[in-house]
């Protein structure tokens, strides 16, 4: 039986969630490398453009698979070509300015990548239709990324030998997956849901292939965690606003199984900002719900905005990340 990697061991640690404002790559790595000391992650810039957004940027890590844009979105083409090539030429911009920023630097580092789920309910085969309705389509999809997150993972970690990399595959779309609510490409009628087994396969075939611990992330309403957990996830990253009472066994389950809980609880929007123990009251109300050992929130829990950064404008973003660090350590200072 293989062992999963094992997430770092963090103690009131805090981190972004992908996305940040502005398109100048080197003030987002320098951001985000200098307010978040525990966990710094690659930014990504989708005011770039197509290509710098979470699905082209996914569809540029893909191997022997091409996709450009049309007036309704992303689609399958035959070879790659200028949307390709600026995906891969934004992705090296960003590496360029994170290895300038971490130099020496040794610790716990995230990348992201969306996921095969998110990715084949995004992206249109040659004819039109969404992947996600040609099951071939979307083992096809699954194995490419699985190919293309391994030579990525290599790049960072040649470029930052000290990394103790995580990886977070960005799944929004898949509780509309397992739902059958994700639209046709006409947008008048919905696929047909995939069924959660098929879904936990999916996710596990490329969990399974890569040796770094995986966070998933999803900002949407109905988070599958059981299902995330079989699949060999070491950590699940949520909109904590979302979360009703109805998640709290399979959040408690998974707290107790080591599972880390990136809680969404910062603002990703200019907003008024709470203080920092504020932010995370609702993080300490829950744990006294489920009975579980104060001591073991600074460990289990980190600290993250709800959603990516692009919306918001760069002072903003950058006191949200600071914000979130203060919260984290207000879990370890007060658990209760």
């Amino acid at each position: 039986m293989t062992t999963e990697p094992a997430f770092p061991d963090l103690h009131g640690a805090a981190t972004g969630v992908g996305s940040m404002p502005g398109t100048d790559a080197r003030e987002a790595a320098r951001t985000a490398v200098g307010a978040l000391e525990q966990l710094p992650y690659l930014p990504e810039l989708p005011a770039r453009g197509p290509g710098a957004d979470m699905i082209g940027r996914g569809a540029g890590l893909l191997v022997e698979l091409f996709a450009h844009t049309e007036p309704s979105g992303w689609r399958f083409a035959d070879r790659p070509g200028r949307d390709t090539r600026r995906a891969h030429s934004w992705l090296g911009e960003d590496l360029d300015a994170l290895e300038e920023f971490t130099q020496g630097y040794r610790g716990a580092l995230k990348v992201q990548a969306v996921g095969p789920w998110t990715l084949a309910a995004s992206i249109e085969l040659r004819n039109g239709e969404k992947a996600l309705r040609d099951p071939g389509a979307r083992r096809g999809i699954a194995d490419s990324l699985t190919e293309g997150l391994r030579r990525h993972l290599e790049d960072v970690r040649r470029r930052i030998p000290g990394a103790q990399v995580v990886l977070q595959l960005d799944e929004p779309s898949l509780p509309a997956v397992l739902a059958g609510a994700v639209k046709t490409a006409s947008g008048f009628q919905r696929l047909r849901s995939v069924d959660r087994q098929v879904a936990e396969e999916g996710l596990r075939s490329v969990i399974g292939k890569l040796d770094v611990p995986v966070v998933v992330h999803c900002c949407a309403p109905g988070v599958p965690i059981p299902l995330l957990r079989r699949a060999g996830v070491a950590g699940v990253s949520l909109d904590f606003s979302l979360l009703t009472e109805r998640d709290d066994d399979d959040l408690g389950e998974a707290v107790e199984a080591g599972t880390r809980i990136l809680a969404g609880v910062v603002p990703s929007t200019d907003e008024g900002l709470s203080d920092p123990a504020g932010s995370v009251q609702g993080v300490r109300t829950l744990w006294r719900r489920l009975g579980l050992d104060p001591e073991l929130l600074g460990r289990r829990v980190l600290v993250t905005p709800t959603c990516g950064l692009a919306g918001a404008s760069p002072d903003y973003a950058r006191r949200a990340l600071s914000l979130s660090v203060k919260a984290a350590q207000s879990l370890v200072d007060n658990p209760e």
